[in-house]
């Protein structure tokens, strides 16, 4: 089945004791037994849940993966993955990454004694010079947030594989749908389900998708044994998600080079942070490892004050002022005072998260009603 169909069925069947089409939402915390340690396939459900089971299936599928597992929110899949992790190993992560990961990285992981190198992934090279004998893990994301930046995903796997290394790739901006990171040699995919997959901004969730049986196991007892999953009401939110997620992003990457290129000719606009242009310095692998290039952007203004960010932040309408992205509704984004304030401001502004920058996610209502709205803000700059 291609994709668009293994979003609508994929682990899903209607149910057999009632016939409804859409996956029943098992409020339950625990399941009857005919007999010690005689069930139906689950006994508790911290464990197991049906509702969660079928959303599993349909994210292991749509990431081609064997295995899928759910998690209460990105950051509890993140934490997951880092419990595979000992004291002394090392793991080397993209520099320009989500403000959450680094700070879980840096606040919670580091202390208990992994080391963390952070540096720039659009050179594959920059990660085999910081390869050594307690290094396990290279975590990236592609396209990063919030600047855009591209990294090779097979360069970076043929590297992680000639060192025994476990490839993550956090796909939370491209989505299944754009990108497939294990089909380029990623060991490990997460998301935040809180985005895209669920699409409608009403739930929070994370998932990760794998397909190495030894790994799926590992992390499966860290799921059950720490208990950050998520309940069947989330469950069935994001199942009702990815039905749409097709439509959804080709409505997303349609929008999105639309406002791209309007604000890329705005006379107050001085930097554009898109793949889809040409001249982006990692256009020619996104569009070999992406179908399409989404509808997020960063943009910085000619006036790279605070002051005039926060003069646009506080004056479009359609675009709302709040953290989070990937839903049907447009967002505007501070990163360095809302998703990225946990990052250090020297380390931010090394990367380029400086004061003026601003985040959008594009959202699906008519593109010339968010063009006119992102127009009238930026006359106020």
């Amino acid at each position: 089945m291609k994709l668009a169909t293994r979003l609508i069925h994929a682990g899903q069947a209607p149910d057999p004791s009632t016939g409804a089409i859409m996956t029943p939402i098992f409020q339950t915390s625990t399941y009857v037994q005919e007999a010690p340690a005689t069930h139906k396939g689950y006994e508790y459900a911290r464990s197991q849940n049906p509702t969660r089971k079928a959303l599993e299936d349909c994210l292991a599928s749509i990431e081609n993966a064997r295995h899928g597992l759910s998690f209460g929110s990105g950051v509890a899949a993140t934490d997951a993955i880092m419990k595979l992790l000992r004291p002394g190993d090392e793991v080397i992560a993209a520099h320009d990454m989500y403000g959450g990961t680094y700070r879980i990285f840096t606040k919670i992981f580091e202390p208990m004694g992994i080391r963390f190198h952070f540096v720039d992934m659009e050179n594959p090279e920059n990660i085999a010079a910081l390869i050594n004998a307690n290094t396990k893990m290279v975590w990236t994301e592609t396209p990063t947030n919030p600047l855009m930046s591209i990294s090779d995903i097979s360069a970076i796997s043929a590297i992680c594989k000639a060192n025994r290394l476990l490839l993550v790739v956090d796909n939370t901006f491209a989505t299944p749908w754009l990108q497939n990171p294990l089909d380029l040699g990623a060991d490990i995919v997460m998301h935040s389900a809180t985005k895209y997959l669920g699409g409608h901004s009403d739930v929070i969730h994370g998932c990760i998708m794998l397909n190495s049986d030894e790994l799926r196991e590992k992390l499966y007892f860290i799921q059950k044994s720490c208990g950050a999953v998520p309940g069947p009401m989330d469950c069935f939110l994001v199942l009702r998600g990815l039905k749409t997620l097709h439509v959804r992003m080709k409505a997303h990457c349609e929008n999105g080079k639309k406002i791209a290129h309007f604000l890329r000719n705005h006379p107050k606009v001085g930097k554009v942070y898109w793949p889809g242009f040409e001249d982006h310095p990692g256009h020619e692998i996104a569009k070999r490892q992406m179908r399409d290039f989404g509808g997020m952007m960063s943009i910085l203004l000619k006036d790279e004050s605070l002051d005039a960010a926060k003069r646009m932040l506080t004056h479009t309408h359609l675009f709302s002022l709040a953290e989070s992205l990937g839903g049907v509704e447009s967002l505007i984004n501070h990163p360095a005072s809302m998703t990225h304030a946990s990052i250090p401001k020297l380390e931010r502004e090394k990367v380029g998260v400086v004061d003026g920058l601003i985040r959008l996610s594009v959202g699906i209502e008519d593109a010339d009603d968010l063009i006119a709205d992102l127009s009238a803000a930026l006359d106020r700059v």
